[in-house]
């Protein structure tokens, strides 16, 4: 690093532990609202979203000790039959364009799929 200068990489990038810190500090800052009813909403948000990121990060620890890749994409097997039903999100916007590589609903002011990122 020169200068002091750093430059991230994919190993930089932010962690659960990071995010759980940075929830941990919203909660202090939280704790000085006025408004009492705000101050409470707004921690409760916050002690949930701290009670996930732990179920998530203890659920990752998990998978790994068994040798489970938590991150891999897996394709569906072609043997399950038909999906399901759609939503009923999926129901409304029928008419609209579908992704051609996962078939989800395409937003029109998106220029690539929201759930699986291919350029449209």
């Amino acid at each position: 690093m020169k200068n002091g200068s750093h430059r991230a990489t994919m190993g930089d990038e932010p962690t659960v532990e990071a995010f759980m810190r940075h929830l941990q500090v919203c909660v202090e800052e939280a704790r000085t609202i006025p408004d009492k009813q705000e101050r409470e909403h707004r921690l409760l948000q916050l002690e949930s979203a701290l009670q996930e990121a732990i179920i998530y990060k203890n659920r990752i620890e998990e998978l790994q000790r068994h040798g489970i890749d938590p991150i891999r994409l897996v394709e569906a097997e072609p043997t399950l039959g038909q999906p399901p039903a759609p939503k009923k999100v999926e129901a409304l916007m029928s008419g609209h364009n579908h992704c051609k590589f996962c078939k989800s609903v395409l937003e029109p002011d998106l220029p690539f799929c929201p759930a699986c990122g291919a350029e449209q």
